[in-house]
């Protein structure tokens, strides 16, 4: 039944209803039948839908609910963080076995992720927890019979102290090293992710009809933004790596519509050739022995243009607009490590005097 309250001096109706844990409050404008009236009806449709909700939660098993959400994730967002998603579940799975999505309790919750925490890492309990809690929010919204009244047992769950090594940035001279000895389209693609601060995808998907050598443009496309929408970016193109691309253009063996195809006539590489890349496994490690440098990634680069540009003095929004992060903040991230490195050398000239 409604109740009386005074809040602010003001006495009002409130209506409560409270079924297997959940609870939900509602308050009305005034102490008047009318308002009275109104929480009464209230009450009955809240109980009425909170315990429809709370039997359909019954029914569904953890498998219904990761199939749903899984669908969409592969429908929505790139093949990484679908990935990334299904791995979560997976472990969600073998914890558990495919149990009714009810009996997922935050104590519940916090010994599956205390479990990751303490057999792998704080970072990867706490990756886990950042895509269960998304799928359970999803699902909140979305899936029928999944009732929105109940809380998020995972965001409950605290996060866990994550213990993260600095981002291994080469220095310039191991790049020129690297960049000395390639050949061919390996030499032009070092030069792509230099001087466009490319991620690994966006250049094994360039094709030449996003190469404007007319306007020295050449244009990247990404599924890193929100929602795995696929985006373009247009970046300017320096002259040196307009003439590395010309130059591949026209001595290129083979035909295609990409930039970079794989050129390799082994029998493991046979199927693939004259096809775009989709990856390049061992193929920096093996560049970097023979230069003699530290072993360091295709994303690496990316860092070191961030971090060339940084020591520089180009304000963040330039580097931005360069990574093409929607987010300033997302940028700092990445400058936030070159950063101590930057006041290294500027204590190291200054006491050097």
């Amino acid at each position: 039944m409604p109740g009386l309250i005074t809040k602010r001096g003001k006495r009002r109706w409130q209506g409560s209803v409270m079924i297997k844990g959940v609870r939900k409050l509602q308050l009305f404008p005034d102490a008047t039948r009318e308002s009275k009236r109104a929480a009464v009806k209230w009450e009955a449709e809240t109980r009425e839908q909170l315990e429809a909700d709370l039997t359909s939660m019954e029914s569904l098993t953890m498998l219904e609910w990761a199939s749903k959400y899984l669908d969409f994730a592969n429908n929505n967002f790139s093949i990484k963080t679908y990935k990334e998603k299904l791995s979560a579940f997976q472990r969600l799975g073998d914890f558990f076995g495919d149990v009714k999505v009810d009996s997922i309790t935050p104590s519940k919750a916090m010994e599956f992720l205390g479990r990751e925490h303490e057999n792998r890492s704080g970072n990867a309990a706490n990756k886990d927890r950042k895509n269960l809690v998304a799928a359970w929010n999803w699902a909140s919204r979305y899936m029928d019979g999944f009732p929105s009244g109940i809380d998020n047992p995972f965001a409950s769950v605290p996060k866990f102290r994550e213990e993260r090594q600095a981002r291994y940035i080469p220095p310039k001279e191991d790049f020129d090293k690297v960049y000395a000895i390639a050949e061919g389209q390996d030499k032009v693609m070092l030069a792509v992710f230099l001087y466009l601060a490319s991620r690994i995808k966006e250049v094994f998907n360039l094709r030449w009809s996003d190469v404007d050598f007319e306007n020295n443009k050449v244009r990247l496309w990404t599924q890193k933004r929100r929602g795995g929408t696929r985006e373009a970016d247009w970046l300017p193109m320096i002259p040196e790596l307009a003439s590395s691309l010309k130059n591949w253009k026209a001595e290129c063996p083979v035909k295609s519509d990409h930039v970079f195809i794989c050129l390799d006539s082994t029998v493991f590489t046979e199927p693939y050739y004259g096809r775009p890349f989709t990856v390049r496994q061992h193929f920096m490690k093996k560049l970097c022995a023979k230069a003699g440098v530290i072993h360091f990634g295709f994303h690496a680069i990316r860092h070191l243009t961030a971090s060339k540009l940084y020591h520089k003095g180009f304000p963040v929004s330039a580097i931005q607009a360069l990574l093409r992060h929607k987010s300033p903040s997302t940028t700092n991230v990445y400058l936030k490590s070159i950063g101590a490195e930057f006041i290294r050398g500027s204590l190291e000239d200054v006491f050097s005097e």
